[in-house]
């Protein structure tokens, strides 16, 4: 035993050596790849492609020298060097309505993810790779722009530019708190702390000192219940399930402060916020004094509004069982809990009173610094609310309508694209906006439309390769038969949320081009049919997707997939399926009844882009075998647009994904094909890309005459 003993030390001493030495060597080589400081100040404007000497000014970037000047006004009297911008509303969110574009207003860029922070004498923006390209047209010289992922060997972390530029002057990095989350705040005040600097509290945003012309209003539209039929699941029913996590969690009040989960919580709907049908507010509950709080604009006015009967069968102080004054005690079912109903404003004082009357607050990853920094530390339960995770689990009532919103989306977008490449071919004059025009007016012509879900990729050419590009007024170009086309689109309707992107040539596109088509789809068929075990993260799959292109030395600078809201947000957490961005911890495991967007896509810079998005369905997957009773999951598409045939080169299929793509293709012709059966130019469009695609026996040529004889029979039905 001794002898043995001895050998473990030794074997343990000899492991703990071992992995010292790995660790010594990754700390040398993570130095030796880091910006120094000096190369960090010696980053300037000046590198970029745009301010180059006799570079040509993009038509779309916005001087920003005023606005900057502006803003470093007030430096001095709030005793601050710097200042950070970033994209968020006060809560967090990823998208927000036209007054709460701070970011866009200060430096011009209009992408929907960046963080902006003016110095004295530099400005400096930090956005993803979708943005990379938008960027670089869109702000002017006045700005740096870090493109690669923050705290590389390439691109500084804010804080680590902050730190280097302030160095030796005790720098202080101003911030307003509502817009920071309490994790972002507590990193960098950390890391500025450490470096004899720190980041400071400014109690009014200095962007709204400044942005006091031509500015939107703030939103504040009216407010609905929604019906049963729609939501599945009354508001009090929710929130007997949400008081029972919180037992579990010996959490005595929540505080919600995502708007989607507002939403979702109270079975309301509004459109404070473009593309989501959300509206400005916080929820708090209570479960120690038994109460529900409702924090929104306007109370009085909104509670008496009249309901929109396509949404609700009763007005809004009905809805939530509240007296028409916003108090409980005027309701009319006395013995039904109701929602209490405050001023949007009077939020801090409710967390101040929660903070002073209970013992355990359960608080959101995504909660901003201005509420975190009200509560006792030993008091807050940090971790993503139960309706976070309620929310992004479908019930069968919300299930069944995302699936019949994808339905009546395939129509619009399958009349509208039979209709745009009959004419492109035609030689018509369509552009990328008067396409994206036309394509909302077919997606308003469904039932229970209620818009869009977000602002429509409409990408021709060069412009796909610009992942989030929106046409514009400056930028509208010309849909042709020469250049790919890529459309990425989506509505809101009031039993769910789609989003869709597909990939078109109306003329003859190159090898290239179809091999990058190929290699993107053989990623997304693959993603699709993945068998995987309960308690994977989005993150473990990812990977999947991307392999085909990696094979070929290939990728895409965007995650693979996101959950999506059941007429709510169309990026709803708070799980995802993304390699590219860092791990964090409010990642969640894919669940059964989850929906999830699949989305790989490749981008030559210049030339064209390649994207194609399903959303689908977690559901149980049918295994031969069972071991230890493990549950195995899968995906299950539920959008029902085809794919491009002559953009496919086959000899990169696997058998096994032509039968995917027949299978897909027979469903969505047995779907759509009915609905659209009055209009022969959709129907023809429909059949030319379903028919079934054979396979002979050597495995890799393929032929396509069922095809071939679809579109004969439509041509003979059309004109004959």
């Amino acid at each position: 035993m001794q002898i043995h003993g001895l050998l473990y030390s030794n074997n343990m001493w000899k492991v703990k050596m071992f992995f010292c030495i790995i660790y010594l060597t990754v700390l040398q080589k993570v130095a030796e790849c880091a910006l120094t400081k000096e190369q960090i100040r010696n980053m300037s404007p000046s590198t970029r492609p745009a301010c180059q000497p006799g570079a040509e000014t993009s038509a779309q970037q916005v001087d920003t020298t005023q606005r900057l000047s502006d803003l470093r006004s007030h430096f001095q009297s709030n005793g601050i060097n710097g200042y950070i911008i970033p994209s968020v509303d006060a809560h967090q969110s990823e998208y927000v309505s036209e007054y709460d574009k701070r970011r866009q207003f200060i430096s011009g860029f209009s992408g929907s993810q960046a963080i902006a922070v003016v110095l004295e004498d530099k400005a400096a923006l930090w956005t993803d790779g979708r943005y990379f390209l938008q960027a670089e047209e869109e702000l002017d010289c006045n700005w740096i722009l870090m493109k690669g992922r923050s705290g590389t060997e390439t691109v500084p972390s804010i804080t680590e530019w902050v730190i280097a530029e302030l160095e030796g002057q005790n720098g202080v990095l101003g911030a307003y708190p509502f817009l920071i989350g309490s994790d972002d705040w507590i990193k960098k005040d950390k890391e500025l702390v450490e470096n004899n600097m720190k980041l400071a509290r400014v109690e009014e945003d200095l962007i709204d000192k400044i942005w006091t012309t031509g500015r939107p209003v703030q939103p504040n539209t009216d407010i609905h219940g929604m019906k049963l039929s729609f939501t599945g699941k009354s508001w009090i029913d929710k929130l007997t399930d949400i008081k029972e996590e919180m037992k579990e969690k010996n959490v005595d009040a929540l505080v919600v402060t995502s708007l989607d989960e507002v939403a979702w919580l109270s079975n309301c709907r509004a459109s404070d916020v473009p593309y989501n049908p959300v509206f400005m507010s916080y929820a708090i509950v209570n479960r120690k004094a038994d109460t529900i709080r409702l924090y929104i604009r306007e109370k009085n006015a909104k509670l008496l509004k009249s309901r929109d009967p396509k949404m609700s069968t009763d007005d809004l102080f009905d809805h939530l069982n509240i007296g028409r004054d916003g108090n409980c005690t005027s309701r009319k079912d006395g013995n039904k809990i109701c929602f209490e109903v405050f001023d949007y404003n009077d939020i801090l004082d409710g967390v101040r009173e929660l903070n002073s009357t209970v013992n355990k607050i359960w608080i959101s990853y995504g909660c901003s610094y201005a509420i975190y920094g009200l509560i006792n530390k030993d008091k807050i339960y940090q971790a993503n609310t139960p309706i976070a995770l309620m929310k992004s689990v479908k019930n069968p009532v919300e299930q069944m309508g995302l699936k019949k919103s994808h339905i009546r989306d395939a129509v619009a977008l399958i009349t509208f694209m039979a209709k745009l490449e009959k004419q492109v071919q035609e030689g018509e004059f369509w552009t990328e906006m008067s396409a994206a025009s036309d394509l909302e007016r077919h997606r308003r012509k469904q039932d229970l439309n209620r818009g869009l879900s977000f602002e429509t990729i409409s990408s021709s050419g060069y412009h796909g390769a610009v992942i989030h590009y929106a046409p514009s007024n400056k930028t509208d170009k010309q849909i042709t038969t020469s250049e790919m086309y890529l459309l990425d689109s989506g509505g809101q309707y009031l039993d769910g949320t789609t989003d869709v992107t597909r990939t078109f040539h109306f003329g003859s596109p190159t090898d290239y081009e179809k091999e990058c088509y190929t290699l993107a789809l053989k990623g997304h068929i693959a993603l699709t049919q993945f068998v995987f075990t309960t308690g994977l993260k989005g993150r473990e799959l990812d990977a999947l997707a991307r392999q085909p292109l990696w094979k070929f030395g290939l990728q895409y600078l965007h995650g693979t997939g996101h959950g999506i809201g059941s007429y709510l947000n169309v990026h709803e957490g708070p799980g995802m399926i993304s390699v590219y961005h860092p791990t964090w911890k409010h990642d969640e495991a894919l669940s059964e009844n989850m929906f999830y967007s699949i989305e790989p896509g490749y981008y030559e810079d210049g030339k064209f882009g390649v994207r194609h998005e399903n959303i689908a369905q977690i559901v149980k997957a049918e295994t031969k075998y069972h071991f230890k009773d493990i549950e195995f999951l899968t995906f299950n598409t539920v959008t029902m647009v085809p794919y491009e045939p002559h953009l496919i080169d086959y000899s990169l299929l696997t058998k096994d994904q032509v039968e995917w793509l027949n299978s897909y293709h027979k469903k969505v012709q047995s779907t759509i094909g009915p609905l659209i059966k009055n209009d022969p130019l959709a129907s023809k469009w429909l059949s030319s890309r379903t028919g079934f695609v054979d396979m002979v026996s050597n495995g890799i040529h393929l032929t396509a005459s069922t095809v071939l004889i679809t579109v004969m029979a439509s041509f003979l039905h059309i004109y004959l």
